[in-house]
């Protein structure tokens, strides 16, 4: 599996993503280590994670995991994220749906983050959502303090613009490593509007959320997109889901997909994305599908 540099760190190319831990019928230590260990078998050891996953739970699941399996722990690099309070699980008495970058709730957060996994440091912490109230001085402060106390190795953010991003930026110390942004063939606009753009001439990792749409791709609006990566996928003996995520894999902004799944058999396939060699021409012909027209 190919490694990438986040700032200090060094991911797996393909990253797991945990925010439907909670939703599977199983969500015993044992399941969840074998979820983790399947992983591990492809070379994906980077796993990620956020506070307000699985009903604020699903952070607690995967501690459980590392407390029945001593050594789990540092076989990942662990992301996290926080900032986003939802009236549900803990925060189910709130009136309103909101972003909390304070100084107060970030280092909460984190506290609770460590507690609940069982873990002494999160590799990497991520501002979840941009904060139209957000004090950048004192939210920077935060997250060098953390870094500072050891208690994360690096942060960023997720679902930033450029201008989030710089805003945040100027009130740190800390460099901000990567931004996870929504990114898919069915979600391709980021391409082409600077959000891309402005991430690769910086030379920032991007981590992609929802790769695979969400299901869309294989639904009846993805239906002209799924025979073309079905197509092709035969050609290399893979699903056309792994063709998906190798049209970002082949992107030169060294994007990092983020799969969330809980069937085993599909979790054990994540690393198929990586026997795909799209060539250009291959490229755009998911592109023009995903378009619904050629290029201009």
């Amino acid at each position: 599996m190919e490694r990438i540099t986040v700032g200090p760190l060094e991911f797996s190319r393909i990253v797991y993503g945990m925010w439907r831990l909670g939703d599977d019928t199983d969500t015993s230590p044992a399941h969840v280590q074998a979820k983790v260990e399947a992983c591990l078998a492809q070379g994906i050891t980077t796993m990620d994670q956020a506070d307000i996953y699985g009903d604020y739970g699903a952070e607690e699941l995967l501690g459980n995991a590392f407390r029945a399996s001593p050594g789990l722990r540092d076989k990942v690099e662990l992301v996290t994220k926080c900032d986003i309070i939802a009236p549900i699980g803990k925060h189910a008495g709130k009136r309103v749906k909101y972003y909390d970058t304070s100084a107060t709730y970030i280092t909460g957060a984190v506290e609770n983050s460590l507690s609940v996994m069982g873990v002494d440091v999160i590799d990497l912490l991520l501002i979840h959502r941009p904060d139209p109230l957000m004090d950048h001085e004192e939210t920077g402060r935060a997250l060098d303090d953390l870094v500072a106390q050891g208690k994360v190795r690096a942060v960023g953010v997720s679902n930033f613009k450029a201008h989030d991003w710089n805003l945040l930026q100027s009130g740190m110390q800390s460099p901000l490593v990567t931004n996870q942004v929504e990114l898919s063939v069915m979600h391709h606009t980021p391409f082409t509007d600077g959000d891309v753009a402005w991430m690769q001439e910086a030379g920032v990792p991007i981590m992609a959320w929802s790769p695979l749409a969400g299901g869309r791709l294989f639904g009846p609006e993805g239906a002209s997109v799924h025979e073309v990566l079905n197509r092709i996928g035969t050609a290399f003996g893979v699903g056309a889901d792994a063709v998906a995520v190798a049209w970002l894999l082949r992107h030169p902004a060294r994007i990092m997909p983020v799969m969330g799944t809980n069937n085993m058999n599909r979790i054990k396939g994540l690393a198929d994305a990586m026997k795909v060699k799209l060539d250009r021409e291959d490229w755009f012909e998911i592109y023009t599908a995903a378009l619904g027209h050629e290029v201009a």
